[in-house]
């Protein structure tokens, strides 16, 4: 009896080792099925943009948005940021939310004068909806250089050297009409165009218009000190009409 269980006990432990045996080699075999269907990012399905497609109904591997998607970066909520004009007038968006006064100082010559510049520009507004600082202003320096000197000049006094080839003249920033125009009125004509000046806002965003208008407010005081006026003068006498140009 002794002799015939220890045959038993011996049989039993090859089955277990046996097992475990073929555990570890089924898991094996497993890991090896799984890496050998591993799928290279270059290689895997996927749909091009602006190819065709079998697998929707319309033919389109681009999907159309879902109705009232706004993409990133253009819900355009705050409507003095990127119009100039003040929330809640006409065709500034009635629904937009007014933008909150800002931090920071704000250059002369913002508000308006004797009450010229409400009459001209109800809509636009007359504080700058951004900070104004010192990197602003240089960063309005060199984007007027590269988008407005052409045209109005180094100064702003209209006389660009495209003009100086014979094309036709643009404003003065230093006209009295432009010095009492609210910022709003600048930052529009940049988005929109005005008269023969066509639209930047594809070449400019929102707020390099800003700092380009900043910076023009600087010439604007920057040439009236050298031809001996305060900042914020009246009107004289001998002061140029307005050129009819650009704007």
């Amino acid at each position: 009896m002794k002799k015939t269980a220890d045959i038993g006990g011996r049989s039993g432990g090859r089955g277990n080792v046996s097992r475990s045996a073929f555990c570890l080699l089924l898991s094996a075999f497993c890991l090896l099925v799984t890496a050998g269907c591993r799928r290279d990012m270059q290689d895997q399905p996927k749909m091009k943009p602006y190819r065709s497609s079998t697998f929707f109904r319309d033919g389109l591997s681009t999907r159309p948005p879902i109705e009232g998607t706004v993409a990133r970066g253009f819900l355009k909520t705050d409507t003095e940021f990127f119009t100039g004009k003040k929330a809640g007038k006409a065709g500034a968006g009635a629904s937009a939310v007014p933008a909150p006064t800002p931090a920071g100082p704000q250059p002369a010559g913002t508000t308006s004068v004797a009450g010229a510049a409400p009459q001209a520009y109800p809509d636009d507004v007359e504080i700058f909806p951004i900070p104004v600082t010192k990197e602003v202003v240089r960063r309005g320096q060199e984007r007027y250089e590269i988008f407005c000197s052409a045209c109005h000049g180094l100064t702003g006094n209209g006389d660009g050297m495209i003009v100086r080839r014979g094309f036709r003249r643009a404003a003065s920033f230093n006209d009295e009409r432009l010095r009492q125009a609210p910022v709003g009125h600048f930052f529009d004509a940049i988005t929109n165009g005005w008269g023969a000046m066509p639209s930047y806002a594809p070449q400019i965003p929102a707020q390099d218009r800003w700092a380009i208008v900043a910076y023009v407010r600087a010439l604007q005081l920057s040439q009236q000190i050298q031809q001996g006026q305060p900042p914020g003068a009246q009107p004289s006498a001998t002061s140029s009409p307005s050129s009819g140009g650009h704007q």
